[in-house]
């Protein structure tokens, strides 16, 4: 597996793979009308990956085909992160939330914030952040349960970080 930097050409890709990942991943916490407003069928990927572009974005590869992404804000947001489900529970997220987390850790972030979806809670668990509160926000109408969770970063390196 190759962790890269996001590139535009990523768009589609991405918003595919962002789609897959809620409608087929999520079952157990989310019906599938709240699937359907998390990642609507009809998304524009320039205008939904624009965001990428000025975060710390990765983007995990594995035989030419991406099977991950994440990104983080400059103030320690971590806004998404999706695996694809055929590739979930390989390490990938780790390795990905490891390098953002060590990124901001070098930019001088103290904090990391998620908002986590019911399903992705208990991976934020076992990476060490915690719940803050507990949210109901809309979606074209719809409401979706979420966590808000922090960590504080520390000074060590994350264990599972391979260098880039």
């Amino acid at each position: 597996m190759e962790i890269r930097p996001y590139r535009n050409t990523d768009d589609v890709p991405i918003v595919r793979l962002f789609q897959d990942t809620v409608h087929l991943s999520t079952t157990p916490d989310y019906t599938p009308v709240q699937q359907d407003a998390w990642a609507p069928v009809a998304i524009d990927p320039a205008q939904w990956c624009a965001p990428l572009a000025n975060d710390d974005t990765l983007v995990a590869v594995v035989n030419d085909e991406i099977v991950g992404f994440a990104n983080m804000t400059a103030t320690g947001y971590l806004d998404r992160l999706y695996v694809h489900f055929a590739h979930q529970r390989e390490g990938i997220a780790t390795q990905l939330v490891g390098q953002l987390e060590d990124d901001a850790r070098r930019a001088g972030v103290r904090t990391v914030t998620v908002a986590a979806s019911l399903t992705a809670e208990p991976f934020f668990h076992h990476q060490g952040y915690h719940v803050l509160h507990r949210n109901t926000v809309l979606r074209h109408g719809v409401a979706l349960r979420n966590a808000t969770m922090a960590k504080v970063l520390g000074t060590q390196r994350c264990p599972d970080r391979k260098d880039r």
